[in-house]
């Protein structure tokens, strides 16, 4: 398991929440029940039969509140009474929430190839029109020193003025194509990492859902009460918190490149190059997500593409096929979490 691992307590689980009205219909249930028979219970002090019965009563609350591993026992049945009925109505078994990410990392993968494809055909035009718009301020200038050889005032400034114009409009559109190969470099970049994921999170499914068969055939709600009894940790138990810890990374970095997803056609919605229009707004969103905190699915290699992408010695190639995964050499990233 990494060490930076902080597994999720039980209330923060599904079946927790279950849990928590459970046991709020039982305390709830419990006082409108003593309530209901006071007058009873009150009766029955009076005689000796009913005070040995509820100082018995009383005596076992207190032993079992007292008895760390009779507490630890009932702290289980009622976990794994509250996981059964969640599992009635939601998936948490972990080994069916890993396969439902792949699929839909599938899903993600082929979106996000097509966001590539249509990003890189972006830029191409919007490299077309840089080049362009170099031409003709070089064209205009080249107008206006004739101009002003031939002491044409006018048109000189005419020509001065629209050489101006065009640097200014190449000044923008250079820094929007520094934007859109930030996000290029990015996509490529969770696009190949995320390949890599799915592809470990398949053979970690492939081989755990086995394993967890093996350990479910040995495994009995009786043994399991006896080994947290006498204070063993649950093998079961353990090897599906490790399974959920690497549902729990999965998860996240899916989350995050869904949202990285959503920006970047956000982003590209806001630009209309032919008319070229494009909103601050979309700017400014890649910008905020530049100074967020280090990524889960980049890691430390977003602060690079950042860097790259402003590098003018670094020409990025835009006919350059994404990088594809190659499992030769290379152990799963997951396989510490079983450790």
């Amino acid at each position: 398991m990494p060490e930076n691992y902080k597994p999720k307590s039980f209330w923060q689980k599904p079946e927790g929440v279950v849990g928590g009205i459970v046991l709020g219909g039982l305390i709830v249930g419990g006082g409108l029940l003593i309530n209901a028979f006071i007058s009873t219970i009150l009766g029955a002090l009076t005689t000796t039969l009913g005070l040995v019965s509820v100082l018995l009563v009383l005596g076992t609350v207190i032993y079992m509140a007292l008895d760390s591993k009779v507490r630890n026992l009932i702290w289980y049945m009622y976990k794994s009474t509250m996981r059964w009925i969640t599992g009635l109505f939601v998936q948490i078994d972990p080994i069916g929430i890993l396969k439902s990410y792949i699929d839909d990392l599938k899903q993600n993968l082929k979106k996000m190839n097509r966001q590539i494809g249509m990003l890189r055909g972006q830029m191409h035009k919007l490299k077309e029109m840089i080049l362009n718009n170099q031409k003709d301020i070089k064209s205009n200038l080249q107008m206006a020193n004739e101009a002003k050889v031939n002491s044409k005032k006018a048109q000189m400034i005419l020509k001065s003025r629209k050489a101006g114009r065009l640097k200014e409009s190449n000044v923008k559109l250079e820094d929007l194509y520094k934007k859109m190969e930030i996000l290029y470099r990015v996509l490529s970049k969770m696009y190949e990492n995320s390949s890599i994921m799915m592809e470990d999170i398949q053979d970690q499914v492939m081989v755990k859902e086995q394993e967890r068969k093996a350990i479910m055939a040995s495994h009995s709600a009786m043994k399991s009460a006896m080994s947290v009894i006498k204070g063993d940790p649950d093998k079961k138990q353990m090897f599906d918190m490790a399974l959920e810890a690497v549902a729990d990374d999965v998860s996240q970095k899916v989350g995050e490149m869904e949202r990285f997803m959503d920006m970047s056609e956000n982003f590209m919605k806001s630009i209309d190059l032919q008319n070229g229009i494009f909103e601050e707004q979309g700017l400014k969103m890649l910008e905020e997500w530049e100074k967020e905190g280090e990524s889960l699915l980049l890691g430390e290699a977003k602060e690079d593409l950042v860097l790259q992408a402003n590098d003018e010695e670094d020409v990025l190639d835009l006919n350059q096929p994404i990088k594809r995964p190659e499992k030769v050499g290379r152990g799963n990233q997951y396989d510490n979490f079983f450790d």
